[in-house]
């Protein structure tokens, strides 16, 4: 095996763990504020593809259905936690669990009736189409912008949580809602922004791929075991653990397939035991 074959799949990796790492991350702060386990973070990632593309379809912009897919779908995260997952707050834990789940074939099954049950193509623009010359190899240019877009939307999630107001409320919630409340801060209305967040980003992350894989109505149902699997290797509601998780998953996947083709994902099950094993947490988490 050459070394420029070796860093093309290092590449791949990175751009593949810029969509665990979006994944992750909106499954991590929903999980790490509100411990609320959301099984239809999956079918808002296909959701997020099915917007981009229907949108796509209308305006005929890449960039501007790039954005206005994932606020769509965001803002259908924050509907539903308004109307489903709020009324279930103090009641047994399983609940919004077992909500999230029959949304997700509610979802699966809504974009079976408007879409049908084929699959739906998506191509890349014409400015991201072809190759890029990184001094040392040639790399698709739509997935070294999947890597830089990962990259800045991780910095902006992260901006908004160390350097806002809002974040500063969120990083409180994590440790002790209840001290939040009594200082009569509204952490409900939080929990809402931040679920819509983590709903955009997973909504995000299925709009980007989808120039790749093309689209199903069920593409989320395996995505969202693989991005629990992430979170769990970083450590439930850990954001940098999600960061770390992603790329870490991303790279493991890729180099699994250059010997072992579609074997990723089994190695990726078997790294999580080994993590918990050593770690008891996760990477990054409190245990």
């Amino acid at each position: 095996m050459s070394t420029e074959v070796l860093l093309l799949q290092l590449f791949i990796g990175l751009s593949l763990g810029s969509i665990y790492v979006m994944m992750a991350s909106g499954l991590s702060l929903i999980f790490g504020l509100m411990r609320v386990v959301n099984f239809a973070h999956g079918s808002f990632y296909m959701l997020g593809a099915y917007a981009f593309v229907f949108t796509l379809s209308l305006l005929g912009n890449f960039w501007i259905c790039l954005i206005i897919g994932p606020i769509i779908v965001g803002l259908l995260g924050i509907f539903v936690e308004w109307s489903g997952i709020r009324p279930l707050y103090g009641t047994e834990e399983y609940n919004p669990l077992l909500l999230t789940l029959g949304l997700n074939y509610i979802f699966v099954d809504i974009i079976r009736i408007l879409f049908g049950l084929g699959g739906i193509g998506s191509s890349v623009p014409e400015a991201l189409d072809g190759m890029v010359n990184l001094g040392f190899m040639m790399f698709p240019k739509y997935r070294f912008f999947m890597i830089v877009a990962g990259a800045v939307v991780v910095i902006l999630v992260w901006l908004f949580i160390n350097k806002t107001n809002i974040g500063m409320v969120v990083r409180a919630g994590t440790k002790d809602n209840e001290m939040v409340q009594m200082l009569g801060i509204n952490i409900k209305l939080v929990w809402r922004l931040i679920f819509g967040l983590g709903i955009a980003l997973a909504a995000l992350s299925g709009a980007l791929i989808a120039p790749i894989t093309g689209l199903v109505p069920e593409m989320g149902m395996f995505m969202v075991i693989e991005a629990f699997v992430v979170v769990v290797i970083g450590g439930m509601g850990s954001f940098m653990g999600s960061i770390v998780a992603g790329i870490l998953v991303g790279e493991v996947i890729a180099i699994t397939n250059l010997f072992f083709a579609q074997a990723g994902t089994v190695v990726i099950f078997v790294l999580m035991v080994i993590v918990l094993l050593a770690t008891k947490a996760g990477l990054f988490g409190e245990g």
